[in-house]
């Protein structure tokens, strides 16, 4: 799906830790990118395929890199389902990849976070078993697709693919793990700090 993009600029959605955004803003215009907005626990910014690849690759304190994709307001848990029906995933994956959903829910309307991304999941497996008969399947530690739902207070919903994969912090610079290791990202942090 990003393929589609080339040079042409898209939206990114860099998350971080609470503290961090002034040090991930430092970073990403350290990589040349000019169109930045800061929030609360995220950097948004605008670039082009090769400087995705490049933020992913070098931002130290970033933790997920998020292209939105569709934005909608739900007033019921069957809205959800069906604004997720109403993308056309078949463009971003084909039946044959798997694909995974993480979830952050604030929103009163759904009292499990996982109960959104069940939701959103069965909403895009029926979509494809509707259109080719088949559906592709979920890999929650290996997907072709990573794809992230945010739902606000407020009921508004962002859909976006994750073009991390793994959280950056599980970049693999250590082999092993203590009984409490601090995350990379977090830890760059405040050493940056």
């Amino acid at each position: 799906y990003i393929m589609d993009y080339q040079d042409r600029e898209f939206k990114i959605v860099a998350k971080t830790s609470l503290g961090l955004e002034d040090v991930l803003e430092q970073e990403i215009k350290e990589l040349g990118i000019s169109k930045i907005e800061k929030g609360n626990r995220a950097i948004t910014f605008y670039t082009n395929k090769k400087n995705l690849y490049k933020a992913n690759l070098k931002l130290r304190t970033a933790n997920r890199l998020l292209m939105p994709i569709k934005s909608f307001t739900i007033k019921t848990v069957d809205d959800l389902y069906n604004q997720i029906k109403k993308i056309k995933w078949y463009d971003i994956f084909n039946v044959d990849q798997t694909f995974a959903i993480d979830s952050t829910v604030f929103s009163p309307l759904f009292n499990h976070t996982q109960f959104a991304a069940f939701k959103s999941k069965d909403a895009i497996v029926d979509l494809f078993r509707d259109k080719f008969g088949k559906r592709p399947d979920i890999d929650k530690d290996f997907p072709h697709i990573r794809i992230n739902i945010h739902i606000n207070k407020l009921n508004e919903v962002t859909v976006s693919l994750d073009s991390s994969g793994d959280p950056l912090f599980k970049r693999g610079y250590r082999d092993s793990r203590s009984i409490a290791p601090i995350k990379e990202d977090l830890a760059a942090g405040l050493v940056l700090l």
